[in-house]
């Protein structure tokens, strides 16, 4: 019976994002790794391998489906409201002890991590998107830079088709991969998580290319929004705070910064979840800072006003949020604020149209995605 590696990587085609070395090696550059991969060999990411001085890469399958509000991603400043069609593929180039897709992120690291591939084409998946109402399409709950030639054909097919797209991601990329997505990508979040290179060795990386990325994907004109997971004792004392919104502010003072609260999952069960003092703690320095734009999530109703958008010059209410639901929507028609005429940083629609859904749910019926039988 073949295992999940056995279907993995049956379902693969020749990469875009390498070179040949000698004696059959190749370098990917999917990745801020640039993992040198010997012949018969894997990535770093465990779904990109050489064979025969040819890069096989994911193709033709997913890890899961789900429909999200976009404010589950979280954009806050993109389409608010929107319903953001969600797939995931398997695989990731970290393995943060933390992680919350851990079944899909880590399925080929940890046999305690059991996910079933659905096969998929992007036809399928752009027309299941289509039919559930969707405004955008994002790859997400694994790592998206690692398949980021499937994401790319998803992509085209989602753009000829009217929709939006987005990378979810930990940012650890290159220049040859943001070079490569640049004309298929509108969104994307970038998960900071810590601003300390020791944190990042143990989540099995390095903070300088993710810091690399932050900046280039500004400057390349991507919509960027950035999350830190505030995690106790780990990333949260107020030094690295410091340094962590100092850096953003120097990108740019208007990039949105959203942090979150930890809870418990995966391997990491020492920590004490995060408390809404510690959110508005983290909100308080990114502002003295000099960030414009400070969400803290995960705790609905419990951190203020920080689940709004206020405009940065007069700091009339824009958007008015419990948790994922927009409970009023208040920017002109060409994301200015009414008060001021101010323009607003983001991707704002004509007019807000009805919210699908404040929660994520699982596609209905139809979608014509087969599970891969193991």
């Amino acid at each position: 019976m073949p295992t999940l590696r056995d279907i993995v990587h049956d379902h693969v085609r020749e990469g875009e994002l390498y070179e040949k070395l000698d004696r059959n090696r190749v370098r990917c550059y999917a990745c801020g790794h640039c993992c040198p991969i010997a012949d018969g060999q894997l990535g770093v990411c465990k779904v990109r391998y050489n064979q025969g001085g040819t890069l096989y890469v994911p193709w033709g399958y997913v890890g899961g489906v789900q429909c999200d509000p976009i404010e589950k991603k979280p954009f806050f400043h993109a389409y608010p409201g929107a319903l953001a069609y969600s797939f995931g593929m398997l695989g990731c180039d970290l393995h943060c002890s933390y992680c919350q897709n851990w079944v899909t992120s880590q399925a080929l690291r940890d046999p305690n991590a059991v996910s079933s591939p659905l096969e998929a084409t992007p036809e399928v998946l752009v027309r299941d998107a289509l039919r559930q109402g969707a405004k955008v399409l994002v790859s997400t709950y694994n790592e998206p830079l690692i398949t980021s030639e499937w994401a790319v054909a998803v992509f085209k097919e989602a753009k000829a088709a009217g929709l939006m797209t987005g990378f979810v991601s930990n940012g650890n990329g290159t220049p040859q991969v943001l070079e490569y997505l640049r004309p298929w990508i509108d969104l994307y979040k970038v998960d900071l998580k810590s601003f300390d290179d020791r944190h990042y060795h143990e989540l099995g990386g390095r903070i300088g290319p993710i810091l690399d990325t932050i900046r280039r994907l500004h400057e390349m004109g991507f919509w960027l929004e950035i999350v830190t997971l505030l995690i106790p004792g780990f990333n949260d004392s107020d030094e690295e705070l410091h340094r962590l919104t100092d850096f953003l502010v120097s990108v740019s003072p208007y990039i949105p910064w959203h942090v979150t609260a930890f809870h418990k999952d995966y391997k990491m069960d020492d920590p004490d979840n995060t408390s809404p003092e510690d959110l508005l703690r983290a909100a308080e320095i990114g502002k003295n800072a000099g960030l414009r734009y400070i969400y803290a999530g995960n705790l609905p109703g419990m951190v203020g006003d920080l689940e709004d958008t206020h405009c940065h010059k007069c700091g009339e209410l824009l958007v008015k949020r419990y948790g994922y639901f927009v409970q009023d929507y208040c920017l002109t028609p060409d994301g200015r604020c009414p008060s001021c005429s101010t323009a607003i940083p983001g991707l704002w629609a004509a007019r807000f149209e009805t919210q699908i859904t404040d929660r994520p749910f699982l596609p209905r019926r139809g979608s014509g995605l087969v599970t891969i039988l193991n």
